[in-house]
């Protein structure tokens, strides 16, 4: 049943001060004083029968209630602001929040963009960068491009390409390199997923050399630090194909290794709307 009453300004209150974790931010985001900010959540939490923020003596912390309602109202009023967004240019747009891992976007999706917004000019899109680990749900994401094995606990995944590893290197350090057993005298650069290298010596018929130094969450960073002749990346060729043909970096063998791909997930919770199913197809043709 509609409720014609619900505590609209206070829950709005608490969605910024949960975000914040910060009163007087909060405050200010919402053109208030924080007395009054203070005195929306005090009534909300009268009304709830319950606390929704502990108060410490640097800030504030949500309590377990308050990290129950806070998804949902974080969700809620995002979808208010794509939906009045879809209007501000005088014509009904449907926006899109795409999260994409860094290495595709820069990779694969930004030369196109161009392209997708000329052919689907109906489309807000809203397109933000990960290093591979997101809450789809909680961040509120329409769809997030992801590397791995298309398995994912609740989202549905549409495979986009394949991205077999290779190791490249500055051209000095390359100049080093004239068989494959060379690069076990080099320093390797490493990523959070620990196996790769272990997985492309194999590959190479080489015994696995023991791997130290600083761990990379994401394939750009180590690009740049090869480059820069920190060492020996293992880099998905495909997304990087700018920098070998430069010469930035160079391809140090020809054998490969698949570590994964990149998926297009959706939350199987969510349906599929024209604008989802639009980035899928285009997507898909990269």
């Amino acid at each position: 049943m509609d409720n014609p009453h619900l505590p609209l300004t206070g829950l709005r209150a608490f969605e910024a001060a949960a975000r914040h974790l910060n009163f007087t931010k909060a405050a200010l985001e919402l053109r208030i004083t924080q007395a009054a900010l203070s005195h929306r959540i005090r009534s909300l939490e009268a009304r709830l029968g319950c606390r929704l923020f502990r108060r410490l003596p640097r800030g504030v912390a949500l309590t377990d209630e308050g990290e129950a309602l806070f998804p949902a109202l974080r969700d809620a009023f995002g979808r208010i602001a794509g939906a009045l967004a879809r209007f501000e240019s005088g014509a009904a747009r449907e926006v899109l929040t795409v999260s994409a891992v860094a290495t595709f976007a820069t990779g694969c999706l930004l030369p196109r963009l161009g392209e997708f917004a000329a052919t689907y000019p109906g489309i807000d899109l809203r397109l933000l960068t990960h290093n591979n680990r997101i809450d789809q749900a909680g961040e509120g994401l329409d769809l997030a491009v992801r590397f791995g094995d298309g398995n994912w606990l609740g989202l549905d995944a549409a495979f986009l390409c394949a991205a077999p590893f290779a190791p490249v290197a500055a051209p000095a350090l390359a100049r080093r390199v004239r068989r494959r057993r060379d690069l076990l005298d080099l320093p390797l650069l490493r990523s959070y997923r620990p196996d790769e290298w272990s997985r492309w010596f194999a590959a190479a018929g080489l015994p696995p050399p023991a791997l130290r130094g600083p761990v990379f969450d994401s394939s750009l960073a180590i690009a740049a630090a090869a480059a820069s002749g920190a060492g020996v990346a293992l880099l998905p060729l495909r997304m990087f194909e700018q920098d070998l043909a430069s010469g930035r970096l160079v391809r140090l063998s020809a054998t490969e290794v698949d570590v994964g791909g990149y998926w297009l997930t959706r939350l199987r919770t969510r349906g599929e709307t024209a604008a989802m199913a639009a980035f899928r197809d285009w997507a898909c043709d990269a």
